[in-house]
């Protein structure tokens, strides 16, 4: 079973034929199912007789061989009555190096192709079959992600480059969540570079390694995982409101970790089993990495609320605006992914007769697109710069407005410079209300009792002032 272009070659058709006895008669015949409807490749695969509801069939004759051991069955090429095509044909050849070519298909659509072979006796029968359009062996469903890959190896290449040169510039003054970014960069090429590497191959060989696949999906999942990482630390404010994380870290690690292992098995499942695999065991792996992602997109909302609230209060302009920009991108990524989720599903998944399915690539394209956007507003937002710092954390400029901030403040700063606080803190100073001499007079009489200073005034006294004080005291008696 297999969606087609226009002038796509069933050939390369040898039967390798193994009997008890020799020459054995056999007659082999063809049949070619045609549909315009995705949804019948999608019934084909639960019912045991391949059959399209929306079909048109044709059958070739029926060809009578005899089958020796070892021997090889080539059979001719059929012809029908149709208007001729203007388009190249595909230049085919066979394992004799002649043209093989069975069948010539010339419109676009999904074919099944069911070979019957029959015998009065007992034989084996290996069948190689070969299908290649103008383009290659893709099929016309997945032919499109050849030159998207290619092009989106080339847009993570540009990222790199740029990143690299500014980063080399400012080498001086990096932030901690500036290597986080290349690091996604890093991924996301290599993860392109690795799926267009794959669809090369198929395309050229008709070939698909499974291992190769499935280590391209991982490294996906490495990609996708690291990036979740990053938008959740980012809203936590690391690096720009707090130096560490705390405890925080281990909920950040735990979460990613699960993240990578449901993905790993995702991405598992789809490369094992077909596309529309009646079991839904991909379905039933997806769920609980779509519930994971809801809950990673809300824990990053309510972080960058917590964020925001703590940068406006200690009215830090600079830091405040960077998350608006930052918020608001996250905003339309989330409405973009969920506008574009319910038009796939309307237009892909509750139509009777898909006829559009060579739009189908779209939905995996449109993920790798958005995502792409997204770390591109990142790398702008957080690119570096000569003032650089401005959005690093400052323990003597981010010092938080209320008391219990201040004290986690302290404690943050502790840490960072691995210097152990006491407990108190000295209280702030309180406006003087008195001068200089006010304060010496009322620590003279809380210090120096009243007696001593009684007895030691006379001492003090002049001889004209004890001849006065005689004369008062005199007068007095």
């Amino acid at each position: 079973m297999f969606s087609t272009h226009e002038t796509t070659l069933i050939s390369n058709f040898p039967i390798t034929c193994d009997s008890s006895k020799s020459d054995t008669n056999v007659s082999l015949t063809w049949t070619l199912q045609q549909t315009q409807c995705w949804e019948d490749f999608e019934s084909t695969y639960e019912l045991q007789v391949p059959y399209f509801v929306n079909a048109s069939s044709i059958k070739s004759p029926t060809y009578n061989e005899k089958c020796n051991n070892g021997g090889h069955i080539i059979l001719e090429e059929y012809f029908i009555k149709e208007p001729e095509s203007k388009l190249p044909k595909p230049k085919t050849k066979g394992s004799n190096g002649k043209d093989d070519t069975v069948f010539t298909i010339t419109k676009d659509g999904v074919y099944y192709f069911v070979l019957t072979i029959q015998s009065q006796n007992d034989f084996n029968a290996s069948v190689h079959i070969e299908m290649e359009g103008t383009y290659g062996f893709l099929s016309a469903v997945d032919f499109p992600l050849l030159p998207f890959y290619g092009i989106m190896c080339l847009v993570y290449v540009v990222f790199g480059v740029i990143w690299l040169t500014v980063s080399f510039m400012q080498w001086r003054d990096l932030l901690r969540i500036q290597f986080w970014i290349g690091g996604v960069i890093l991924l996301g090429m290599l993860e392109k570079a690795m799926f267009y590497a794959e669809y090369q191959s198929i395309n050229s060989n008709g070939v698909s390694v499974q291992g190769a696949v499935l280590v391209a999906e991982w490294v996906s999942s490495a990609k996708r995982t690291l990036a979740r990482m990053l938008v959740i630390i980012v809203s936590l404010g690391f690096g720009i409101v707090k130096p560490r994380l705390g405890p925080m870290l281990h909920r950040v690690v735990g979460t990613g970790t699960l993240y990578f292992v449901l993905a790993c098995v995702e991405s598992y499942l789809r490369v094992m089993h077909t596309k529309n695999d009646p079991s839904n065991k991909i379905l039933v792996a997806s769920i609980p990495l779509a519930v994971l992602d809801s809950a990673i997109c809300w824990w990053i909302f309510t972080s960058l609320v917590q964020t925001t609230r703590t940068l406006r209060l200690r009215r830090n302009m600079v830091k405040l605006a960077l998350y608006r920009h930052f918020t608001n991108t996250l905003i339309f990524a989330v409405i973009a992914s969920v506008i574009f989720m319910l038009f796939s599903i309307k237009t892909h998944r509750l139509a009777k007769c898909l006829m559009n399915w060579k739009e189908l690539w779209q939905d995996e394209a449109f993920w790798h697109v958005l995502f792409s956007l997204l770390l591109s507003v990142i790398m702008i937002l957080w690119r570096p710069t000569n003032n650089n710092q401005r959005y690093a954390f400052t323990p003597l400029l981010d010092n938080p407005e209320d008391e219990d901030e201040e004290d986690e403040e302290e404690q943050f700063v502790s840490d960072a410079y691995g210097v152990k606080m006491r407990g108190t803190r000295s209280s702030s100073p309180k406006p003087r209300t008195t001068t200089n001499d006010e304060d010496d007079l009322r620590w003279v009489e809380e210090n120096i009792p009243t007696a001593i200073v009684d007895a030691a005034l006379p001492v003090l006294d002049s001889d004209e002032e004890i001849l006065n004080t005689k004369f008062e005291v005199s007068k007095m008696q």
